[in-house]
């Protein structure tokens, strides 16, 4: 029997706040929570072994900033941490690795730096190094979703595959936080032209079907924020999932 689609709760942190923004628009932000502990704990409560951590803050000031609520939850919780967000110096790595991420995703640094990315690569080796292959019209965004580039998504995480990248999230950004559904066609694509990378979904997800579907569509990994914030997806449902 095939594994089941892996499910991953998204933090994004401003402030130190547990916030999420719509189509990555700073002015469209919602806090949920003003402990992400709290949230964090809730969601291993559930049975979930996974987190996506985002340092909002980062993103936008090019350096990791709330590397301590990073810190606080990785000591505080068992969760296997991705963490991203203005990763952009090997200090920066240095700092999330040191405070508790598992993996780390890059994604603007992959595409304007590709050369400190791939030493990332070969230092820390592809478990722990996630390609971000954020999409806007089938094509790579960057800078916080800020600049849609030229470069075709699957073409660009092909190229990182032969490099030796396993593991990407790709985000649809037109969707994301959006709850108007992920991009099934994206997902399918991918999987059709790159049977051996391991994609994780992310933008859009509404509902338990929304998971259910992507599940059907062979994709490994999903992750959700305000579908759970909003309560259209129960953390009963994905514990019942999970079990």
């Amino acid at each position: 029997m095939n594994k089941r689609i892996e499910i991953i709760p998204a933090i994004d942190l401003i402030e130190g706040k547990c916030v999420r923004l719509s189509q990555g628009d700073y002015k469209q932000k919602t806090i949920y929570n003003e402990n992400p502990l709290e949230v964090a704990k809730m969601f291993e409560g559930a049975g979930i072994k996974r987190l996506h951590l985002v340092d909002l803050d980062g993103a936008k000031a090019k350096y990791i900033v709330n590397h301590k609520v990073l810190e606080t939850i990785a000591t505080k919780t068992n969760l296997i941490i991705d963490f991203g967000g203005g990763l952009k110096s090997d200090e920066d790595l240095r700092i999330a690795f040191e405070s508790g991420a598992q993996m780390i995703t890059g994604g603007s640094i992959a595409v304007r730096e590709k050369d400190t990315f791939l030493k990332w690569l070969d230092v820390y080796g592809q478990d722990k190094i996630i390609l971000g292959a954020d999409a806007k019209d089938g094509k790579i965004a960057v800078g916080g979703w800020l600049e849609t580039t030229e470069l075709p998504v699957i073409e660009f995480i092909a190229e990182y595959q032969s490099k030796g990248i396993s593991k990407v999230i790709s985000t649809d950004i037109s969707r994301d936080g959006m709850l108007s559904g992920p991009s099934f066609e994206l997902y399918s694509e991918i999987i059709k032209n790159l049977p051996d990378v391991e994609i994780i979904a992310s933008g859009g997800i509404a509902t338990m079907d929304d998971i259910l579907k992507l599940d059907e569509t062979g994709v490994p990994g999903v992750i959700t924020g305000k579908a759970i914030y909003e309560n259209r997806i129960t953390l009963k449902q994905i514990e019942e999932f999970i079990a």
